[in-house]
C-alpha cells in the first residue's frame, strides 16, 4: 500500500517529467509508462526524502523499467522534480 508521501512523489514525477531537447529521442517518462500499460512493481524512497526509485513491470515485456525521481530545491517551482527512466534488461 502506498503512503501519502509515496503518492506525492509518484504524482510529482508524473506531472513534472522533463521534456526532451529538440531532435532528441523521447526519453521514457513515468506518465508515458503508465499510459502504455506499465504497472508499479516497487517503490523505494531515499532516506533523506529528497528522491525515490520507482520500478515498473509490464505483462507483455521481459524486462523492467526503473525511474528515479529527485527533488531539486535549486530549480524553479515548476521543474523541481527531475526524473530519469531507463530499461533494466
Amino acid at each position: 500500500m502506498f503512503t501519502i508521501g509515496m503518492r506525492r512523489w509518484v504524482a510529482a514525477a508524473v506531472a513534472l517529467a522533463a521534456s526532451p531537447p529538440a531532435g532528441a529521442e523521447t526519453p521514457l517518462s513515468v506518465s508515458q509508462l503508465l499510459a502504455d500499460g506499465w504497472e508499479i512493481a516497487g517503490y523505494a524512497p531515499s532516506l533523506a526524502m529528497v528522491g525515490s526509485v520507482i520500478l515498473f513491470k509490464h505483462k507483455d515485456k521481459n524486462y523492467l523499467v526503473q525511474c528515479t525521481a529527485v527533488f531539486d530545491a535549486t530549480r524553479s517551482q515548476h521543474s523541481r522534480v527531475v526524473t530519469n527512466c531507463y530499461e533494466i534488461r
